[in-house]
């Protein structure tokens, strides 16, 4: 037989052994980590259910999840070991802040705008601001005809005679 041949199913053989290989790898820190558990940790089960460890014996786990509730589990049921700050985070919903010294953000933005002294004070800041806008009045009409007029133009309003309020 020729190698070019065989070459196809080596390939596979190759790929299936590396796929157990990274599998094993997790099995093994899987199985570190259940190992590393202590009475105090706090822990996720397979099943979704956040709990604090109590006891751990060879195959077993003691957990507290709740007031009153301990159940006893299989170590292999153990999913995950969190840290004390993630349980906390997750469970109690507690957050812990590690950049205590940074700036708050404010709830609304009014503390964000400066006060004055009065109302009046405000309303005499207030200018009119030129945006830009030319009347369409004053502008010639170049393109229109001279006899046609213009149906959308809106009467020219003054200052403090607008009826809308």
């Amino acid at each position: 037989m020729s190698l070019l041949t065989l070459l196809p199913f080596i390939v596979l053989i190759g790929a299936m052994f590396l796929m157990t290989r990274s599998a094993k790898k997790k099995q093994q820190q899987a199985v570190e980590m259940r190992n590393q558990m202590q009475p105090g940790s706090g822990v996720r089960t397979i099943g979704g259910m956040y709990a604090t460890v109590k006891e751990v014996n060879e195959d077993t786990v003691l957990v507290d999840a709740g007031p009153g509730v301990e159940l006893l589990f299989a170590k292999n049921s153990i999913g995950a070991v969190l840290t004390d700050d993630e349980y906390n985070r997750i469970v109690h919903g507690v957050e812990h802040d590690l950049k205590s010294d940074a700036d708050i953000v404010p709830d609304d933005a009014s503390s964000l705008t400066e006060t004055g002294d009065s109302a009046a004070d405000a309303t005499a800041d207030d200018k009119a601001v030129d945006l830009g806008k030319k009347d369409p009045a004053e502008e010639p009409a170049d393109d229109a005809p001279a006899g046609e007029a213009k149906t959308d133009e809106e009467p020219k309003k003054t200052d403090g005679d607008s009826e809308a309020k």
